[in-house]
């Protein structure tokens, strides 16, 4: 006698029915929690755990300060062309144990990494390195009294930053020659570098040799095209030359004080080609200066094969400049076999922070108060495409800055500038001792 059991097939299907669906939700479960512990992008959604210490002073301001709302992508009050090289910063939230514990077995990517804070800084004083800084670049000179962002390091992401001494880096360029050629954010490395190196003590034995790299004042002129020093003890020389866009300028007529200048694009500037030779860590720089503004008031023409410009395609600024920097550093590696002593690189661009206008247009930044602290920055790749584009393919590095810059807005010059008109705030240079230091910390570990 067969049992008839009626609905047992349907129970049966309803109960397999149930048992796949719990199946799927553990499976989906446990994926997200996988993502969730291995996402960077997820990970940046958790609150920091780092929290910035402020004095009791600057903790009221940063309490009454216009609230900013939180990103994972920097935003910059610059002009849109900068933006597009600076703007693709990524934030995280804080590293965990385990990835600090990992750093000293991978590679190091200077570019990654966070600003922490460390008592032990600056690396010299504001007020004391009279000897080197500029009083226009020393805010400790100046009417503003925020410094919590003298305080901050930067922390690589995979390594630990090589500290940097003063005797270590006159041992390691022993019998060396440093140089800076670019602009005045070129300069402001430079003013760094020597402060650092010295500690910002004055230093009566470093000699001034500005004389054996043509370095005088031009009749007429009011200063040097640039300052070369040696440190006797190490005969280690570090100089500046100023050449803000990386190519040869010539009077049209050396007989006529108002003459316009010959703006060779495809000719690297003269003091490279006279003085390559004798320089063992090469570091250039431009950007900033390439505006209609400037070569109008320099009176500068653009020439391409000894005649003036007749190509449209590079009568713009932005495919001037990169026609420019191209020329220079093709023209630059091919020298290299040449000066096998060499190690050249090339500063990715110092970003503006320029809000609500630009220098002339009523921009400022007025932000004193130190934002990025416990937010890891991270790219794959440099955020000043043009400057990666520049050296890809040459034997020239890359100095990479402007990510770990870019969050820094808090340290220009601002408002507090000695020779700002009213109104007028310099969102472009940096507070000394600041940013710059970092850039030659970098720089230090790489030679």
């Amino acid at each position: 006698m067969r049992l008839r059991m009626k609905g047992t097939p349907y129970k049966m299907r309803w109960r397999a029915k149930e048992l796949s669906l719990a199946l799927i939700i553990l499976v989906c479960t446990t994926i997200f929690i996988l993502t969730w512990d291995r996402s960077p992008t997820l990970t940046s959604t958790l609150p920091s755990k780092n929290q910035l210490q402020l004095s009791p002073e600057a903790a009221a301001k940063h309490k009454h300060s216009p609230k900013r709302e939180e990103t994972n992508v920097i935003e910059s009050g610059s002009d849109s062309k900068l933006i597009a090289e600076t703007n693709n910063v990524i934030l995280r939230g804080n590293t965990s144990e385990q990835e600090e514990k990992s750093m000293e077995h991978q590679a190091c990517d200077y570019r990654k990494g966070k600003w922490v804070i460390d008592d032990r800084r600056p690396l010299y004083s504001g007020h004391g390195c009279k000897q080197w800084l500029a009083p226009m670049w020393a805010c400790r000179m100046m009417q503003r009294q925020d410094f919590a962002f003298e305080k901050l390091r930067w922390q690589p992401k995979d390594c630990e930053m090589e500290e940097f001494e003063g005797s270590k880096f006159l041992k390691r360029m022993k019998d060396k020659t440093l140089a800076f050629v670019g602009d005045s954010l070129g300069r402001q490395q430079f003013q760094s570098l020597m402060c650092m190196i010295t500690a910002g003590k004055n230093s009566p034995d470093v000699l001034d040799v500005g004389k054996d790299y043509g370095l005088v004042i031009p009749p007429g002129g009011k200063r040097p095209n640039g300052w070369a020093y040696r440190f006797p003890s190490t005969n280690t020389t570090v100089l500046y030359y100023w050449s803000s866009t990386l190519c040869d300028l010539e009077p049209l007529n050396i007989l006529n004080p108002q003459t316009e200048y010959a703006m060779h694009l495809d000719r690297p500037p003269a003091f490279l080609r006279d003085f390559l030779d004798r320089i063992d860590v090469l570091v250039l720089n431009s950007g900033h200066h390439w505006n209609r503004g400037k070569l109008k008031a320099n009176k500068w023409i653009m020439y391409v094969g000894g005649e003036p410009n007749t190509n449209r395609r590079i009568a713009d600024m932005g495919s001037a400049k990169n026609f420019t920097i191209h020329s220079t550093l093709k023209w630059l590696n091919s020298q290299l076999p040449k000066n096998p002593h060499l190690k050249a690189f090339y500063r990715s661009i110092s970003p503006r922070h320029f809000v609500n206008g630009d220098w002339n247009s009523g921009g400022s930044c007025n932000n004193t108060i130190p934002m990025s602290i416990g937010k890891e920055v991270l790219q794959e790749e440099s955020t000043d495409q043009s400057a990666a584009n520049a050296v890809r393919g040459t034997r020239i590095a890359l100095l990479d800055i402007t990510a770990l810059s870019q969050v820094r807005d808090e340290g220009h010059i601002s408002r507090f500038s000695l020779t700002a008109s009213p109104g007028v705030q310099d969102c472009l240079h940096w507070c000394l001792p600041g940013v710059p230091d970092t850039w030659n910390e970098i720089l230090f570990a790489l030679i």
